[in-house]
């Protein structure tokens, strides 16, 4: 894997643990991949962080996103969350929101071992799902019609912009960013 740039924003970056914490929380990841003619595609998809791998899954029928691992293993993949909208100055677009994400790069590979597939679909099952209505548990009777996916992560980074405390909020704090700027009035004089 190449060597990719520093991080810009290091007052922005997130510890390891808690990289890890939001993958193991995250709803979706974005999956880019590129194809054999070089062109990017990318695909939400359901996953898990498990045994420290992100693991996933889509049909077996072959398409657009099996084609490009075919082609390529080499992946990223994003996983985010939004926080609370906040405002910080006295005109409308003097807002920002607080949130979080995780860029992973790594290789990906399918998964034919079943006892790992099934070892996925209960962690799927628990993350998504989550509740007992009384049906079988561990029983997969489709696991042949999916196709799993495991990312080996090679670099991860996690960025949060959090919500300042509220003494640092408008209108506490003015940090309108064009301080000299005038709103026209209303009238339009």
């Amino acid at each position: 894997m190449s060597s990719a740039p520093p991080v810009r924003r290091t007052d922005k970056l997130m510890s390891e643990e808690d990289a890890h914490r939001l993958l193991a929380r995250g709803h979706c990841a974005r999956v880019a991949t590129v194809g054999a003619d070089g062109a990017p595609y990318v695909t939400p998809l359901l996953y898990v962080w498990m045994d420290g791998e992100i693991l996933m899954h889509n049909s077996a029928a072959p398409g657009h996103f099996r084609a490009n691992v075919d082609a390529a293993t080499r992946v990223c993949l994003v996983v985010d969350e939004p926080g609370e909208v906040f405002d910080y100055g006295r005109f409308e677009c003097d807002v920002s929101i607080a949130h979080a994400s995780v860029v992973v790069h790594g290789i990906i590979r399918i998964v034919d071992d079943r006892a790992l597939k099934q070892k996925f679909c209960d962690a799927l099952m628990a993350k998504y799902h989550g509740r007992d209505v009384g049906r079988p548990k561990g029983f997969y009777p489709r696991l042949d019609h999916i196709t799993v996916y495991a990312v080996a992560p090679a670099r991860i980074t996690g960025k949060e912009t959090k919500l300042p405390a509220v003494a640092d909020q408008w209108p506490a704090r003015d940090g309108t960013k064009t301080p000299n700027a005038v709103a026209p009035s209303p009238t339009g004089t």
